[in-house]
């Protein structure tokens, strides 16, 4: 969206509607789960508006939920009707501002294995199952704390690495030390050959320096989404 959506509230409810703008399969391209196959639920909506952001969001409906779970289950069989995809993505935009703790109840039920991907601004009493990826984003004053009620339940901290914006060029400290968190550092798809380069350089330095692992957006390599 290139910080040219609308910042959004919560969005109420009791989960069984929820905002999505697409459901599709995919392999994971970065991350923890890296290269394993997945069904992204990419809900609609986001309470931040970053310029950088280059996934589409805001074309979203209202679906009840049963149709997501129907749907997530014909995705997960292969061409034997055979189920071959085992992990769930629940992405958006920001899914923590919608009732998500649902569908993660049920996917998991199911027998699936749940991740969210959030920007850490908000929280949700989500199942203790269910693997919660933070990528925090910067502010004009540079980098928040993650909440106190979300750092123990983070599975791992996935920071955005770019050399030319000052609070993206570094692995600043807000609380993933102390419940020793795992990083993860991501070079800046900036659309720009050489801006990528050396955002690709520095991320690699970063990891070196500081332990961190290294996460590339694999599935744009391949051209998958």
């Amino acid at each position: 969206m290139f910080g040219q959506n609308p910042k959004r509230g919560v969005f109420t409810g009791n989960g069984t509607e929820l905002q999505v703008q697409s459901i599709f399969k995919t392999i994971q391209g970065e991350g923890i789960f890296v290269g394993i196959p997945a069904i992204f639920i990419r809900l609609g909506g986001c309470n931040l508006a970053c310029n950088f952001c280059d996934t589409e969001f805001e074309n979203f409906n209202l679906v009840d939920i049963e149709e997501i779970l129907c749907k997530v289950g014909k995705l997960a069989l292969n061409s034997k009707n055979e189920q071959s995809v085992n992990l769930v993505v629940i992405t958006g935009g920001e899914p923590m501002r919608q009732p998500i703790e649902l569908l993660c109840r049920k996917l998991l039920d199911q027998g699936f294995q749940v991740q969210i991907e959030t920007n850490g601004t908000l929280y949700r009493s989500l199942p203790e199952e269910v693997s919660i990826i933070c990528s925090p984003k910067a502010g004009k004053k540079g980098y928040a704390k993650i909440r106190e009620d979300l750092l123990s339940k983070i599975s791992a901290v996935k920071f955005i690495i770019a050399k030319n914006i000052l609070e993206y060029s570094l692995i600043p400290e807000i609380g993933q030390t102390s419940y020793n968190i795992p990083v993860f550092v991501q070079p800046m798809d900036q659309g720009n050959q050489e801006l990528n380069k050396e955002n690709n350089e520095l991320a690699v330095k970063l990891a070196l320096e500081y332990g961190a692992r290294l996460s590339l957006q694999t599935h744009k390599f391949i051209g998958i989404e």
